[in-house]
């Protein structure tokens, strides 16, 4: 069984469980026991199902999922062993489960049961006409009336015959049958219905059925797929699947708010668009092949495909017919002077009467172009040039081939000059230009810009020229004769959109092109020389083209057909227009990183730890057009200053978003129109707790507690540096003092010194005036002693007197006396390091003390320099002097 929400969401039965489909996600809720669910009907805000020994309903909770709650677990002691629920009515207050054994009756208001059950058990039952009926086999049809089961009728077509579904009419009920069709019954009288199908229906074995809101009944069977008949008896579609259908069995039908026709299949779900402005003709056995051309001529549809050219009657249900001779690729239809030409691998045909005319064979044929002013000739251009047809007797033949120019001419176009500008994909665009005659080519220039481009097309729109490549679309200026970028329809390949520069012009002076998610065509406005833009929302993946052979013809004042690889669909432009659908946000979902998902409430207003701050959003318009996607444009409030790119993605995440308050805004567009309403969702990500109010306030606390203990640090530590400083001065203070004091002492030692040396100096000068002394003695006494020998005894009493007084003990010892004042104890320092040393050597090192010379030194010894010397080496020889160390030297350092 197949239902629909309020909202549009649609719901089946399956083997695995609830499926839940809302225009763009597929949800499944496993039954509850893990068996097949086998009905299910949306009754209100629950959504009621069926199963094995079991039944509820189902309810959705805040965030967007579905909760089953049983009903059947109540009164689980009176369900039957293996007992399976497969319909689901409402009526009032009332909620019936129907099995194939009985019917339970639940009142909603109550919460009690009720169990009516036949004796031959109930095969289906059904509401018409404001009553609950249901089919025992072998009695009849029956109704429920207060609780108790009335029999309606025992006819022998009732009893024999298992019944599909019941109808309200005005006379009465329309019953339908598995294999008999139609059945009027009016109070007891049954009467056949007839119908154009009954001959189909009695092999196929209608299964399920549905009537539609115009008053047509879909009818779907087991092994021939549906058919749609009017209220009169007519058949309307049949739709098997051949003609796209998944397969040939349909099991159920179900007619949702936009007037689709679900169908629910042995294996699989297809959705039919009965109203839809768009019909695609599907051909499956691949007789037709890949569409590449099309056209209406008087009352026919012709179709040129690769495997040759097919033809029916327009708008009728009749197969195509291939018309013989035609075996091969068509590239092109053109209508000119009541003449249908079609353009071939193997050359040009002319149509007449759905036979063809060959009247070119040299080289296949691309496409063909009116010469301005030359009313019974066509150009065409092919595989290898461009050649000439001309019409002689009102029969149109091969002229001749102009010459000069030998590249291939798929596209090309006559600009006002009758200039030829030829557009070759590989080698880019030439402009010819042509003798008077049409014969050969007198000038030949080849562009280098814009560049050549895969699928690339050159055509006439407005009487100006125009090519198309995936740098964008260049018109030719007539003056210049050079291509500029047309910006407005460049616009169309923008955002990576360029599948193919394909450009067709219609009847109406439209000009279409195809880019990745749409259809465009811009039409001359009548209010200004601009162009008017018109996006159809269909996207190349839908309309399987072929690229770069994509093609669309007018077939009539607002129909269009549109070529596709197995196929074609048409389109009406003037009815894409769609009721207001509403966009909703379908789910929410957060997740730490690298944890599991978790479904948020799409109901309230979300407040998210911040560590739960990747979020994604989940949006759809729940509509189920085939070709027409939904387009989204989202913006989120303190995240965002501007609304994304349309984009038909119907979800979005948002990783790492940071704390604060934000407002998520969804909205849509279909067919090209902004829908009225915007879904919204407000949300908070909160502060981790260290960012906090209460976290701040415990920071001001301890800042104001670090600062006290910071300040009361500092406070101790300047109070610890002023006594230290303190300190250090007086240290300094008393250092300076010191120095003072060594300053003074080092006055009073040089003074000292300074006396020393002055004695020094003075016992220097004594010693020297006594040597002198001594010496002039001794020159008296010589001189005495010459004139002693007359024998004057008064000379020799004063030579006496002069020995008494130039002794030697006597001048050391004054000396002595003399020197130890002048530099107490060096005598005995140098005793007690030479103990060795003789008088006469304590003698020598005074003399040495006072830096006497060796020549001084020896009168005061009375000893010759020479003596001086020697004196002087044995004393270093006692002293145990080193050779480099000198003798005066170390006397001094004592």
């Amino acid at each position: 069984m197949i239902s629909q929400d309020q909202k549009h969401a649609m719901f089946f039965a399956n083997n695995e469980g609830l499926l839940e489909f809302n225009g763009t996600n597929w949800d499944l809720y496993p039954s509850p026991n893990e068996t097949i669910i086998r009905s299910v009907r949306v009754i209100d805000d629950k959504i009621y199902t069926g199963f094995y020994m079991n039944f509820g309903f189902w309810t959705r909770q805040t965030n967007g999922k579905l909760k089953y709650t049983s009903l059947s677990d109540s009164i689980k002691d009176k369900i039957l062993d293996d007992e399976q629920f497969w319909n689901i009515l409402k009526y009032d207050q009332w909620i019936l489960f129907q099995s194939l054994s009985r019917i339970y009756i639940y009142d909603t208001k109550t919460k009690k049961f009720q169990i009516i059950a036949p004796k031959n058990g109930v095969v289906k039952s059904f509401r018409a006409n404001s009553s609950i009926y249901f089919q025992t086999l072998k009695e009849g049809l029956f109704e429920i009336e207060s609780g108790e089961t009335v029999l309606i009728s025992d006819n022998p077509i009732l009893k024999n015959n298992t019944i599909v579904n019941i109808f309200s009419i005005d006379e009465g009920l329309l019953i339908q049958t598995q294999l008999s069709g139609f059945y009027k019954l009016i109070g007891k009288n049954i009467t056949k219905f007839q119908t154009e199908v009954d001959n189909e229906l009695e092999t196929s074995l209608v299964y399920s059925s549905q009537q539609l809101s115009d008053g047509s009944f879909a009818l779907g069977t087991v092994s021939n797929g549906i058919f749609i008949v009017s209220n009169e008896g007519k058949l309307k579609y049949h739709i098997s699947q051949n003609k796209g259908l998944s397969n040939n069995t349909a099991l159920s039908l179900f007619e949702d708010d936009d007037k689709n026709l679900w169908v629910g299949l042995d294996n699989g779900i297809n959705c039919i668009n009965l109203q839809s402005p768009i019909h695609s003709y599907t051909d499956d056995t691949g007789i037709l092949g890949t569409v590449y051309a099309s056209i209406t001529y008087n009352g026919i549809l012709y179709i040129g495909t690769n495997q040759g050219l097919f033809c029916k009657k327009y708008q009728s249900n009749e197969e195509f017919k291939f018309i013989k001779g035609t075996k091969g690729q068509v590239w092109s239809l053109f209508m000119y002077d009541e003449t249908l030409f079609c353009g071939h691998d193997s050359g040009t045909f002319v149509v007449e009467n759905n036979t063809v005319k060959k009247i070119f064979s040299a080289s296949g044929t691309w496409k063909f172009g009116i010469i301005p002013n030359h009313k019974n000739v066509l150009l065409q251009g092919n595989y290898y040039g461009i050649s000439i047809l001309e019409k002689v007797n009102k029969q149109w033949g091969f002229r001749n081939k102009i010459t000069g120019f030998d590249y291939s001419s798929r596209y090309f176009e006559i600009a006002k000059n009758q200039d030829i500008y030829v557009s070759h994909e590989y080698k880019g665009i030439f402009r010819l230009q042509l003798d008077s005659d049409l014969t050969k080519v007198k000038s030949f220039f080849a562009y280098a810009t814009p560049k050549k481009g895969k699928n690339a097309s050159l055509t006439k729109f407005n009487n100006s020229i125009y090519y198309a490549c995936k740098e964008g679309i260049f018109k030719l200026n007539d003056q210049t004769k050079q291509f500029e970028k047309d910006k407005l329809l460049s616009s169309v390949f923008e955002k990576d959109e360029y599948t193919s520069g394909k450009l067709i012009v219609d009847n109406s002076n439209r000009i279409w092109l195809f880019s990745k998610n749409y259809i465009h065509y811009f039409s001359s406005s009548k209010l200004s020389n601009q162009l008017k833009q018109n996006v159809i929302p269909i996207p190349a993946s839908l309309t399987n083209s072929m690229l770069g052979f994509e093609n669309i013809t007018q077939i009539s004042k607002s129909d269009y057909l549109i070529g596709t690889t197995d196929g074609y669909y048409t389109l009406n432009i003037d009815d894409l227009t769609f009721k207001d659908y509403v966009v909703s946000i379908s789910g929410i979902t957060t997740n730490k990183l690298n944890e599991r998902i978790t479904n948020e409430s799409i109901i309230d207003e979300g407040s998210f730890k911040f560590d739960e701050n990747n979020i994604t959003f989940s949006y759809t318009v729940p509509e189920y057009n085939k070709y027409i996607n939904s387009e989204y444009q989202y913006l989120l409030e303190g995240f965002q200053d501007d609304w994304s790119e349309w984009t038909v993605k119907s979800t979005v995440n948002f990783k790492n978003l940071p704390p604060g308050n934000y407002t998520f805004k969804v909205r849509a567009k279909f067919a090209n129109t902004v829908l009225e309403n915007t879904a919204t969702y407000s949300f908070t990500i909160l502060k981790p707790w260290y960012l906090t109010n209460v976290a701040y306030f415990i920071y001001l606390l301890l800042a104001l507690v670090i600062a006290y203990f910071i300040h009361k640090a500092y406070r101790n530590y300047y109070h610890k540096q002023k006594e230290k400083l303190i300190e250090e001065n007086n240290l300094l203070l008393e250092i300076k003092e010191l120095e003072n004091e060594q300053q003074l002492m080092k006055l009073r030692n040089e003074q000292l010194t300074q006396d020393v040396d002055s004695k020094n100096r003075e016992l220097a000068v004594s010693t020297m005036s006594l040597n002198s002394k001594n010496e002039l003695l001794a020159f008296i006494k010589e001189d005495l002693k010459k004139t002693s020998d007359d024998g004057n005894k008064s000379i020799k009493s004063v030579i006496t007197t002069i020995n008494n007084n130039i002794t030697e003990d006597d001048s050391w010892n004054v000396f002595k006396e003399a020197f130890d004042n002048a530099d107490k104890d060096f005598l005995k320092r140098v005793k007690q390091r030479h103990p060795l040393l003789t008088p006469n050597d304590l003698r020598l090192c005074a003399y040495l003390r006072l830096n006497l010379s060796s020549k001084e030194i020896a009168p005061l010894l009375n000893i010759s320099v020479r003596s001086v010397e020697i004196k002087r080496y044995r004393l270093r020889k006692k002293m145990e002097l080193q050779h480099e160390q000198g003798l005066v030297e170390y006397i001094l350092a004592v």
